[in-house]
């Protein structure tokens, strides 16, 4: 307990998924937590926890970007940890992806991270001390996935490493983390189907889907004082996949 303590920290796409339960785990462990989301009615639930804010964020918006920084700047004064975990996914064959559906995915998945370094991290620069975590995939270090989910999450890969490398020298930690598949509503349509539960399952070492607190744990490990000398590292949590 209080490994965040009087800390303020950014979970975009904070109302549901892996981000709520990155915003609860947060909340628990002593920090202001700031959830952004673009879904209004999912963030009111999620203030309604103590110290938990929510405020509407678009990833995808420049504009809304330079708005959300400047009133966090304002309301709280300081912004510690920064998690860019809101996103989107497509189950899409590559013969159906047309440039429209390439653009959508990249605009939320590849520049909302972006941007949101890009905001944020001159906060911390300021006060000389802050983490970043961003959420990638594992489909972005492994040859799973010729669509354009995957080329998001491996633009996620690069710009993890370059910012670790730009804004350290300022005080700034940049790390990224690797889930396989977790149970979320985001994919909750793969458990309508037994059989392919049960393969996913069956080719996973740990024989089990992750769970939203497997990401979160790994996210507070990285906003925290204890990964203090990490930066510009990878921490694949997929129950062992991508290993084999």
């Amino acid at each position: 307990m209080g490994k965040l303590k009087g800390k303020v920290a950014i979970v975009t796409g904070g109302a549901s998924g892996i981000g709520k339960g990155i915003v609860d785990l947060f909340q628990s462990e002593g920090a202001i937590v700031i959830a952004a989301d673009i879904n209004e009615e999912a963030l009111q639930r999620v203030s309604e926890k103590e110290n938990v804010h929510g405020m509407k964020l678009n990833v995808a918006s420049e504009e809304g970007w330079v708005t959300f920084a400047k009133e966090v700047k304002e309301k709280f004064g300081r912004v510690d940890v920064l998690v860019n975990n809101a996103g989107v996914s497509s189950e899409k064959l590559y013969t159906e992806i047309g440039k429209e559906d390439w653009d959508f995915m990249m605009s939320i998945n590849g520049f909302g991270p972006f941007a949101g370094m890009k905001h944020i991290a001159p906060i911390m620069a300021e006060q000389g001390k802050g983490s970043i975590v961003n959420i990638s995939s594992y489909t972005a270090q492994i040859g799973q996935g010729f669509n354009h989910y995957s080329a998001s999450k491996g633009a996620v890969r690069a710009i993890s490493k370059a910012a670790a490398t730009t804004f350290g020298r300022q005080g700034v930690r940049v790390n990224a983390l690797f889930p396989g598949i977790i149970e979320t509503p985001m994919t909750q349509s793969l458990s309508t189907s037994k059989e392919l539960l049960d393969q996913l399952v069956m080719a996973t070492p740990l024989q089990r889907l992750g769970q939203p607190t497997d990401i979160a744990n790994a996210a507070l490990f990285l906003a925290s004082d204890d990964s203090s000398y990490i930066t510009g590292s990878e921490i694949v949590i997929d129950g062992g996949f991508s290993a084999q």
